[in-house]
């Protein structure tokens, strides 16, 4: 009998990721300065050794290069509160990238809106 996982080794780390970067923004790093940012998704390399962490904004303070480079700027700190929490070989190396889903939602709702007007 195989004990197979549900899915895939990076995406149980991503989701660890995930949920420590949120512990982190509440007690270690306080980023309420650049607006209401949630962490949406993370992607780590099949090595384990890089995650890009994709995010969105409400309340937006600076503009989104702004952001960018600001949470990039923090990755530094970031990446050291979580090697004290995560457990794996390798704390891996963060980049931060806006995610931009949320935009092309509501511009396909647009469009099927429009389409669904059309024909009315």
């Amino acid at each position: 009998m195989t004990n197979q996982k549900p899915y895939k080794r990076t995406d149980r780390v991503g989701l660890q990721i995930l949920k420590i970067l949120g512990e982190i923004t509440t007690k270690h790093i306080n980023i309420s300065h650049l607006g209401f940012i949630t962490f949406t998704k993370v992607k780590v390399s099949p090595d384990l050794q890089h995650a890009k962490v994709f995010y969105s904004v409400l309340n937006k303070k600076l503009s989104q290069e702004g952001v960018n480079s600001k949470l990039n700027a923090l990755a530094k700190a970031f990446r050291k509160y979580l090697g004290q929490e995560i457990r794996t070989k390798y704390t891996p190396d963060l980049m931060f990238i806006e995610d931009d889903s949320l935009k092309h939602e509501e511009q396909l709702m647009k469009i099927f809106h429009d389409l669904h007007k059309d024909d009315s």
